[in-house]
């Protein structure tokens, strides 16, 4: 019958073959609606979007008048063509559908909020007769990902009722824009309202906790993920690892790894590069090992961890090994941060006429992480001042401001006290408006993160912290 297409059974007759349906038809014309709308339906389902929008063309021709779900359809798949899009939108204004159908007004919102026109979405919004919650989750989405915080958090006040999905829009969106600590605040806020949060959210705020190496609250979040039933959720479990490799506690990584009942390539991804950045490369390795022998295919990321690991134990035949297997083996193209690898392993192994071959050799450009890997080693193995000098070449015919370079050849400079070319690389650092960036450090403190920079008198408490510091410098000149 006319229906059979909207469940997945194709229609008797292709288009090209079905019969002109005329405005003096007799066919019942909310069946023959229904009969146009399940057709395009399918078709818009089935990602075949340019034919679901002929078919519309030849609805309207044919003098059928779309309903609701015909917009719902078409609207959700006309993204990428806006012409069309802005005449449904047209269209179901002169039905009285953007205003008075809260799915219809809602996809119309949804359209131009995924094209980032949000002015567009809001004067819809506003013009709405009735709203539910989809429609306000919609446009605070919106906001949050194109970074208009302050008026996704005015829309957020105003709503009449928030759910568990308006609640993680605001947290995921203040974690993709950087904002960490007011994340974790608006997780606490969400949990106090009585709203649950789910795996969605919990992932929002272990990446607020490992970005801002809030351990405290990560561990916190872990003991209410225990007690939730997706306690077992892969995506869950690997987070909880990137929290605990980028805070250092890799024996807690370790473990969350051990009790997952279920694993990922992430998974593994997460364990190999997080023992290798926490100085743990032979076990890094053993897990690279395992992870081939429970047939787990390496991709990338993972030959990242490894060269990584390789690299910190000056492991240099190996490293080229497992360079040379992703490339043979896996049909994987090495990327920059590979071939970054390779250098810093020629690199710290103190070869450096081999890590220079490397850079040569590149398909790409190198970039100044690369060339600053031969630098800091062309510093530690001689102060080979010559082979410094042809990299910064590069690096300047790159035009990458990167003052951490411009500084390692300015101490090479002075370490041979060669103090015209220290001079020489300082202005030219002044000359490209580089300044070197000050170290900080950070202390965490009943679920807030306090960072410290060198001569710094910003935090409020300064005074109080310069108090104790010179108590406990006085005491130590007792001793």
């Amino acid at each position: 019958m006319s229906l059979l297409p909207a469940i997945g059974i194709p229609s008797p007759a292709p288009p090209q073959q079905k019969p002109f349906i005329s405005r003096n038809s007799h066919t019942n014309p909310i069946e023959t609606t229904v009969s146009w709308t399940s057709r395009i339906t399918l078709l818009s389902r089935n990602g075949r979007f340019a034919e679901a929008a002929n078919e519309f063309t030849a609805m309207r021709i044919s003098g059928v008048e779309p309903n609701h779900i015909t917009f719902i359809a078409l609207l959700s798949g006309c993204i990428d063509n806006e012409p069309f899009g802005d005449s449904l939108h047209g269209h179901a204004c002169k039905l009285g559908l953007a205003k008075n159908h809260v799915m219809v007004g809602t996809a119309i919102l949804g359209m131009y909020s995924k094209r980032r026109r949000f002015r567009k979405a809001r004067l819809v919004f506003d013009h709405m007769g009735d709203r539910n919650s989809v429609t306000w989750n919609t446009m605070i989405d919106g906001y949050m990902r194109s970074g208009q915080v302050d008026d996704a958090v005015k829309l957020f006040d105003e709503m009449p009722e928030r759910d568990l999905i308006s609640w993680t829009a605001m947290i995921n969106g203040f974690v993709k824009k950087g904002l960490h600590e007011e994340a974790l605040v608006w997780f606490r806020e969400m949990q106090v309202s009585g709203v649950k949060p789910d795996y969605v959210a919990v992932i929002s705020a272990l990446a607020a906790c490992t970005n801002l190496g809030a351990l405290s609250f990560g561990l916190w979040v872990h003991r209410y993920v225990v007690s939730q039933d997706f306690r077992n959720n892969v995506r869950v479990s690997n987070s909880l690892i990137d929290l605990y490799c980028r805070c250092g506690c890799v024996e807690f990584a370790r473990q969350v790894f051990d009790e997952m009942e279920k694993r990922s390539v992430v998974s593994w991804n997460s364990v190999i590069v997080g023992f290798a950045a926490n100085g743990h490369a032979h076990e890094s390795l053993v897990y690279f090992r395992r992870m081939q022998e429970e047939r787990f295919k390496p991709d990338a990321v993972t030959f990242t961890g490894a060269l990584t690991a390789c690299s910190h134990v000056g492991l240099v035949e190996e490293g080229v090994r497992y360079f040379e297997a992703m490339k043979r083996d896996y049909r994987i193209t090495p990327r920059i941060e590979h071939y970054g690898c390779l250098v810093d392993l020629y690199s710290r192994a103190g070869r450096l006429e081999d890590a220079l071959k490397v850079v040569e050799g590149m398909p790409m450009k190198p970039n100044e992480v690369v060339i600053g890997s031969l630098l800091a080693a062309c510093r530690t193995h001689g102060n080979d001042r010559e082979l410094a000098e042809r990299m910064m070449k590069r690096l300047s015919e790159l035009k990458v401001k990167s003052h951490s370079n411009y500084v390692i050849l300015s101490n090479m400079y002075a370490a041979d006290g060669q103090w015209e070319g220290a001079s020489k690389m300082r202005r030219k650092m002044k000359g490209l408006g580089l300044k070197k960036q000050p170290g900080f450090s950070s202390i965490e403190i009943d679920d807030r993160t306090h960072v410290f920079m060198a001569g710094d008198s910003a935090h409020v408490e300064t005074a109080c912290i310069r108090e104790v510091l010179e108590l406990i410098s006085s005491d130590s000149r007792l001793q």
